[in-house]
């Protein structure tokens, strides 16, 4: 009996090893073909079939992206999206959770019912109210538009307000009697505290906004004011034209792809373990 058993777990881990091999086959593989294709020279990019390793390397897809496709003016764009926008998001979150967490004001219930209510709403859903707001504000076709989107989310004043209750009040107590006001506790005793929650929200949120697409789509005509997901989807759609003056071959359209991820490669290993233990936190005290 014990026999059958001991091979039956057998069995049962060589499936789990098969399926997944197989998953991470489903995303290892595409991202592998597209550095691959983006190193390729403009002949081998566009032979049918995957490619896992380019043969000879060529970096002529890069140069195109550069020298015609102006690249860099989006990457600018995006930059300043996401810097600005996850500065004022974190600044402002951080110090409702705080106010939140640490004082009691009339009408406290009330606004954290409002909220819980925007968990509940797509942002996809008031896209067009959105619109007809920053058009009154003359926001529209301004990156501002896409900076003030999701500038508040009540997911972010959630885990703060967790973290900033797991402190010790006697921390804050002390730091009273000291002298220090409110500014200087939170920055000096909360904020250092919190850093797992900051470090996963920040990374959050420097994903959200870094991939933003939408917003742009939405807001944003001025192809001097595009970011990088729209002047992404023009290599896609250039990529489509009848015109071989406007053909781009399958290198120059992986070289944009690298090119706007690579931001995300290099910043994700240093915010790894924070990003690990803040999730586990947050949903441990949530």
């Amino acid at each position: 009996m014990r026999e059958y058993k001991t091979k039956s777990r057998t069995i049962f881990n060589i499936i789990n090893i098969i399926i997944m091999i197989l998953l991470v086959s489903t995303m290892i593989l595409p991202l592998v073909n597209t550095f691959a294709l983006a190193f390729s020279t403009d002949y081998n990019s566009m032979e049918p079939g995957i490619i896992l390793f380019p043969n000879p390397i060529s970096i002529s897809g890069f140069i195109t992206l550069f020298s015609e496709i102006k690249i860099l003016r989006p990457f600018i764009n995006n930059v300043f999206v996401t810097v600005v926008g996850v500065s004022l998001h974190i600044s402002i979150c951080s110090l409702t959770a705080y106010v939140v967490a640490r004082h009691q004001f009339p009408g406290k219930k009330i606004f954290m019912v409002f909220v819980m209510i925007t968990l509940m709403v797509p942002l996809q859903n008031i896209m067009i109210p959105m619109y007809l707001l920053y058009k009154e504000l003359n926001l529209i076709n301004t990156l501002w538009a896409i900076i003030l989107t999701n500038m508040v989310n009540a997911y972010t004043i959630l885990l703060l307000k967790n973290f900033f209750e797991g402190v010790p009040p006697s921390l804050g107590e002390a730091a009273y009697i000291e002298g220090a006001n409110e500014m200087q506790m939170l920055m000096k005793i909360y904020l250092p505290l919190a850093k797992a929650g900051l470090a996963t929200m920040i990374l959050f949120d420097f994903v959200n906004r870094w991939n933003h697409y939408m917003e742009a789509l939405l807001f944003i005509q001025d192809p001097d004011k595009y970011t990088l997901q729209l002047a992404l989807m023009g290599l896609v759609i250039d990529s489509d034209g009848a015109s071989p003056v406007s053909f781009i071959t399958n290198n120059v359209q992986m070289a944009g792809v690298v090119f706007s991820i690579m931001p995300l490669l290099i910043l994700y290993p240093f915010l790894q373990k924070y990003f690990i233990s803040g999730i586990m936190l947050g949903s441990t005290k949530g």
